[in-house]
């Protein structure tokens, strides 16, 4: 198929998709603050920048999108044309995810991973059940990563 926007035209599109300051991420942290907790925002000394730091407690959150970070669910629609660049870049992307929450977590920060689908879709959960969870990580004193996706994964994820 054969693309209906000029190069130009596309790569303005691609141009207004933003790294930070999302709706999800606004959304978290209005709902941390709220809280009482005080964060940091993407701090540049930190492997992989993460969207929310929280010094006191030793903790992070990436709120990832589900397309950028190659999350299977719902949301996301994998593009037809060039299947093997998207699929190398998106294969990146989540190899380096990884190996980001490794070094976060030899570094001795606790890590957390919330999906765009845990925030928006037809799979959503509400938004009290997410910042239950979040609020019991960072007060907590598990080491593994926690990971919150939308409501149709965890009921597979219980099935299982």
């Amino acid at each position: 198929m054969v693309d209906v926007l000029t190069p130009e035209q596309r790569r303005y599109n691609m141009s207004r998709i933003r790294g930070g300051n999302t709706k999800p991420e606004l959304l978290i942290r209005k709902a941390l603050h709220a809280r009482g907790f005080r964060y940091r925002l993407h701090r540049r000394d930190l492997p992989g920048r993460p969207d929310v730091v929280l010094p006191r407690y030793h903790a992070v959150i990436f709120i990832h999108g589900c397309f950028w970070h190659g999350h299977s669910c719902h949301l996301v629609k994998r593009p037809a044309t060039r299947e093997a660049f998207w699929q190398e870049k998106l294969g990146n992307n989540a190899a380096r995810d990884k190996d980001v929450i490794a070094s976060l977590q030899a570094a001795g920060w606790k890590a957390a991973i919330i999906w765009e689908c845990a925030l928006r879709g037809t799979s959503k959960q509400p938004l009290d059940v997410v910042m239950r969870r979040i609020v019991r990580y960072i007060k907590g004193r598990t080491a593994t990563v926690l990971e919150i996706a939308g409501a149709e994964e965890l009921l597979s994820r219980r099935h299982d």
